[in-house]
């Protein structure tokens, strides 16, 4: 895969890549940071992409690993403040669900995530979070239970 083919591709995820890394950091500011990190990252490790089919996989971990870094990064300054601010900016279809959704194991949280809000199919998801399918399946079910008595 050549600059030109990369740069193409990039522009055709930047969206769902903005929606994951928002999802993960709350913040727009921090979102397009990791978002800019995770491309040019994935631009100096290219070379190392061995099924370009899977671009959109490979570069949605890439982003996935940077919004934890991130994440890490933040509760080491600011151990009284978490990155969860400005989640008014994003369209929610209700607070209550805004809130059971934080309130979820971080695993969990990735799968719904992936799933509803960036639209990754299971082998997609299991892909990009490097997990057995069934374990997605799994995870899936016991995150949609868990919101399910936080939203009942």
């Amino acid at each position: 895969m050549n600059k030109k083919e990369f740069a193409d591709r990039v522009e055709n995820v930047k969206k769902r890549l903005y929606q994951i890394a928002f999802l993960y950091l709350h913040n727009e500011a921090s979102a397009l940071e990791a978002v800019d990190e995770a491309v040019y990252k994935a631009l100096r490790s290219l070379k190392k992409l061995r099924e370009p089919q899977f671009f959109e996989t490979w570069i949605t971990r890439i982003l996935i690993n940077e919004c934890k870094q991130e994440i890490k990064r933040v509760a080491r300054m600011h151990p009284e403040e978490t990155v969860q601010e400005e989640w008014e900016t994003f369209d929610y279809d209700s607070l209550p669900l805004k809130e059971a959704i934080r309130k979820l194991p971080e695993e969990l949280r990735a799968v719904i995530t992936l799933r509803y809000f960036a639209g990754y199919t299971l082998a997609e998801t299991s892909n990009i979070l490097e997990i057995p399918q069934g374990t997605v399946v799994t995870w899936q079910r016991r995150a949609l239970s868990l919101l399910k008595l936080e939203l009942m």
